[in-house]
């Protein structure tokens, strides 16, 4: 069995294109996504033109079948973060957290926009949004119209609002076989999309192939239900924008997170293509699932139940279906009565009386089927995918949202939410070249060819077979095995160009682009689960494959130093005057603590989960946590300790501080207060309060020092006596409690000491030493008898550093130099003494201990307020 990846055509072999049109921006596909897409750059470009290409009519894409709803939090009792944490459990832990905070911060912006353009939402009594709950969620805030007829309703409002805008043109029965480049002069520039290919189909006043030309391409094409046998999905659903995304040289990730819905109308063993779907609504308002036997599978399964997460509740079928020796299990819903039927789900009811199940009176016979495709074109939080110019949006892209497994009714509200950020930013790239010319088209290379139209359904027989619910190794090489057959038929080689074999080529290249991530992920799995409990699956794993096969893995990294929170900690690593690594080397810092609180075991590599904490709280609860100084002091840190948070939470957290480093605290004041789950506050909590009671213990040492010093000119000042990996943070500390920085390390600052001195045979032939090879830098001379001062002077010392002198002695010295240099007293000072020496004269006291052994101040964090 092979488990080589077969090479899909580089061009699909088409005729050469015999018209041309052009507009600033072409969008592919007409569902949710384009629509929105093409409706938002005309209202955020005054002049800008679009021309919309749909492979049938504008209605025929899946946006219509959606029955569901649209999920934004808009009810006052619901929270963002809820909406967040629910979207990564659901996502398997795999989602990409600054695209999930998008989601969910600026759906209901969204949905106010729907609603704007037209949209009729169901509405309770008083008016309000009628909200429902699905699989997954916490809350019920799933907005719906129709009863079960959102997505028509969505695309009803959109399609009005496109037609009516002069500024957008539709091209329907047109199919976008490939992607135009422009390929601009000069070593090493990369091409960037120009246009697509278009093949119109049937009347119109284009026929054949032509191209469209543009500056920016935005494919909105849905997603790949069609390569498998049976699927929720309507039959446009080839997969041709990921296709087209992966010849053009785009990457793609997460292909293998194919979510299949639990609860599809069964049909038949015999039953192809598209099947009726029967919305997680359903059971929102209820409905409950049964095996062939009468018994009940989900209660066992998941604290939810039948409300549990697609994923869980689909295996949870297949594991049912295995064990009854049956190929579905039975929906229950007759405890709903006909007049519910009738108004919440009137859609459903029509389509299962239309085959023959009455769901008022019978039993509803449900199976899995495929039904979303979770990857896509890595794009990212405007819709960029890595060809210039190129955008995904919808079910083709990749956005992080979903990540293994995508939360319900969160399509729709993705669909809007990323189609608004990439026309802003196809927006912004257009009116940048508003003055230029249009790119010169270059036609698609590389090799061309088709697979002929009678292997597509060969194709989806592979791919149910081997790459359904259940997987594993075995069964994917088998499978690539297959695919590599179909490539080799000499059927390919005489098929014509068209729809049918354009289809099926796509199918192809999605298939084995999507086996060969399974197949990797298949390892990766088998990899973690080698770890045991404490990482059982792949943790935060990202499989990149491209259109050449498996590309390997990487770890997806999370973003903390993104936004407000990096630029504080840029600026504190800067506020001494040295970078100390920067905002990225106090998170390398902080990684590399949570590295020891989470490793695994065995020195496998990676991080692992706080086992305790996994056993033990669930994995959705919220609560919000205070830190709390239990003893007077200084704070110092808080930056630094969010950002422990935010590493261990995702971002997915909510940090409200009372009081700014440097301030006071009293004992029992709340510092910071952090809302995330539960599990993630106390996995971050003892990496947060070492860094912060630290740091805080330094800023608090460190006043007390400076209010010895009051009235006298000594400022108080460290050393480079810091622990390994925290220096600047640790002297960061002694600026928060009214302290300066003396040195950060060997290469800022010259110092010459007794050893120096010796070596370079005399104090004034040390400092030419230094003037000579580094003459821009500070010089400081240690001296420990006051005779070695005035030798010192004469040197040239700008500073000197009085080591172990008596107060009487540092008075005389004082004296001697009358201001001639800066002088620091060091070495043997006491705190009791500070008062004394700090009277003397001397410019700096230099407290060593400061960062080395301050007692750290004591902080505890306290758990409030479950969610």
């Amino acid at each position: 069995m092979s488990e080589t990846l077969p090479e899909p055509p580089r061009r699909l072999t088409a005729p050469e294109p015999g018209w041309t049109a052009s507009a600033d921006a072409v969008v592919v596909g007409s569902g949710i996504a384009g629509l929105s897409t093409a409706l938002r750059y005309t209202e955020v470009s005054p002049r800008g033109r679009v021309v919309l290409v749909t492979k049938d009519l504008l209605s025929t894409g899946s946006t219509r079948w959606a029955q569901g709803g649209i999920a934004a939090v808009t009810d006052p009792s619901d929270a963002p973060l809820s909406h967040m944490v629910d979207t990564v459990v659901a996502g398997r832990e795999l989602c990409d957290p600054q695209a999930v905070r998008t989601l969910v911060t600026v759906g209901p912006e969204a949905l106010r926009w729907l609603v704007e353009h037209g949209t009729a939402f169901d509405r309770t009594d008083d008016g309000r949004l009628a909200l429902t709950r699905e699989g997954g969620h916490r809350a019920r805030r799933i907005a719906h119209a129709g009863g079960d007829a959102t997505g028509a309703e969505i695309e009803r409002a959109l399609i009005h609002a496109v037609t009516a805008d002069p500024r957008i043109e539709v091209i329907e029965h047109a199919f976008a076989p490939d992607l135009l480049t422009a390929r601009p002069a000069g070593p090493g520039a990369e091409p960037s999309a120009a246009g697509v290919t278009v093949h119109v189909i049937g009347e119109g006043e284009r026929g054949g192939v032509g191209r469209v030309r543009a500056r920016a391409v935005v494919l909105a094409t849905g997603g790949i239900g069609q390569v498998f046998a049976s699927t929720t999905n309507p039959e446009v659903s080839t997969g041709d924008g990921l296709a087209l995304g992966l010849r053009a040289g785009a990457a793609a990730e997460d292909l293998e997170f194919v979510q299949f819905h639990p609860t599809v109308l069964w049909l038949g063993a015999q039953a192809r293509g598209q099947q009726p779907l029967i919305s997680e609504a359903v059971r929102g308002e209820g409905a409950f699932l049964l095996d062939t036997d009468g018994e009940r599978f989900m209660a066992d399964l998941h604290e939810s139940a039948d409300l549990a997460p697609r994923d869980v509740v689909a295996r949870g079928a297949a594991e049912a279906m295995a064990r009854t020796g049956a190929d579905h299990v039975l929906l229950d819903a007759r405890h709903f009565g006909a007049r519910m039927w009738e108004e919440r789900f009137p859609t459903i009811l029509a389509a299962c009386r239309k085959h023959g199940v009455d769901p008022v009176t019978d039993l509803i016979p449900v199976a899995p089927a495929a039904h979303y495709a979770s990857g896509g074109l890595r794009t990212d939080l405007r819709g960029r995918t890595g060809v210039s110019g190129l955008y995904a949006v919808g079910e083709v892209a990749r956005t992080g949202v979903h990540g293994a497994n995508r939360l319900a009714s969160n399509s729709l509200l993705e669909s809007v939410v990323f189609a608004h950020r990439a026309a802003g930013d196809v927006a912004e790239r257009t009116a940048a070249a508003a003055a230029d010319p249009l790119p010169a088209a270059a036609e698609p290379e590389g090799r061309g060819g088709l697979v002929a139209p009678e292997n597509a359904s060969r194709i989806r027989a592979v791919m149910s077979r081997y790459a359904g619910v259940v997987r594993d190794e075995e069964g994917l090489r088998a499978a690539l095995g297959e695919l590599a057959a179909v490539a080799a038929d000499p059927a390919n080689d005489t098929a014509e160009p068209g729809t049918a074999s354009w289809e099926a080529t796509n199918l192809f290249t999605v298939a084995a682009t999507l086996l060969g991530a399974a197949l990797l992920r298949v390892r990766a799995h088998d990899r973690a689960a080698e770890h045991g409990p404490a990482a059982p699956v792949p943790a935060r794993i990202n499989v990149r494959v491209g259109i050449d096969g498996p590309r390997g893995q990487a770890p997806v990294a999370s973003a903390p130093l993104e936004g407000p929170l990096g630029a504080e900690l840029a600026a504190l690593a800067r506020s001494g005057g040295h970078s100390g690594g920067g905002a990225a080397g106090v998170l390398r810092s902080v990684r590399a603590a949570l590295d020891e609180d989470l490793s695994l075991p065995g020195g496998s590599g990676g991080r692992g989960a706080d086992v305790t904490t996994a056993a033990t709280i669930p994995a959705t609860q919220i609560r919000t946590a205070d830190v709390v100084a239990r003893a007077d002091g200084v704070p110092a840190g808080l930056a630094v300790a969010e950002l422990v948070f935010a590493e261990v939470t995702g971002g997915l957290m909510e940090v409200e501080r009372h009081v700014a480093d440097g301030g006071a605290a009293a004992r029992g004041d709340v510092l910071m207060s952090v809302t995330a789950r539960t599990r993630d506050l106390l996995t971050a909590e003892r990496t947060a309060l070492n860094i912060l009671t630290h740091l805080s213990g330094i800023a608090t040492a460190t006043a007390r020092w400076v209010e010895a010093a009051a009235g006298t000119r000594a400022r108080v000042r460290d050393s480079r006596k810091t622990h390994p990996g925290l220096r600047a943070l640790e002297k960061y500390a002694v600026r928060c409690g009214g302290g300066v920085n003396h040195r950060f390390g060997l290469a800022d600052a010259a110092l010459i000491k007794d050893n120096h001195v010796v070596a370079a045979g005399g104090v004034a032939a040390a400092v030419r030493a230094v003037r000579s090879a580094f003459p821009g830098v500070p010089l400081e001379v240690e001296v420990d008898r006051i005779d070695q001062i005035e030798p010192a002077l004469s040197a040239g010392a700008e500073e000197i550093l009085l080591d172990n002198f008596t107060v009487g002695e540092l008075r005389a010295a004082v004296a001697l130099v009358a201001g001639r240099a800066r002088l620091e007293s060091s070495g043997g000072l006491r705190f009791a003494d500070a008062a004394e020496v700090a009277a003397t004269g001397v410019d700096y006291l230099a407290v060593g201990a400061l960062t080395h052994s301050s007692p750290a101040l004591d902080i505890a964090l306290d758990l409030r307020d479950i969610r």
